[in-house]
């Protein structure tokens, strides 16, 4: 409700700063057409060197993402080693204990 109510002197404003800054506006217009070769070139020399630098990070970013992972299943299955171990030695009982299976010929 504030900000309807002080629309007309914010309008009011804006046009005279407007008006205010057109002059300087004006004078600045022919060194920005002065600096435009330059903006381009800038433009054109950090897309090449975007073109040259940015396989390189992706190929070190998913290197980091493949450690990253190969991290998250290390500390997920240490800790599950042991009953690994014991579910081994239950196996091998049970294989040791059982008797031979004969296969006729």
């Amino acid at each position: 409700m504030f900000w309807l109510l002080t629309l007309p002197f914010r309008i009011a404003f804006g046009v005279l700063f407007a008006l205010l800054a057109l002059p300087f506006a004006l004078l600045a217009l022919p060194f920005a057409l002065l600096l435009l070769p330059f903006l381009l070139l800038r433009f054109v020399i950090k897309a090449a060197v975007a073109v040259v630098v940015l396989p390189i990070v992706l190929l070190v970013a998913a290197i980091g993402v493949g450690l990253a992972l190969l991290a998250v299943g290390v500390a997920l299955f240490i800790p599950l080693l042991p009953l690994a171990l014991v579910g081994l030695v239950v196996w091998a009982l049970v294989k040791m204990m059982s008797p031979a299976a004969v296969r006729p010929i």
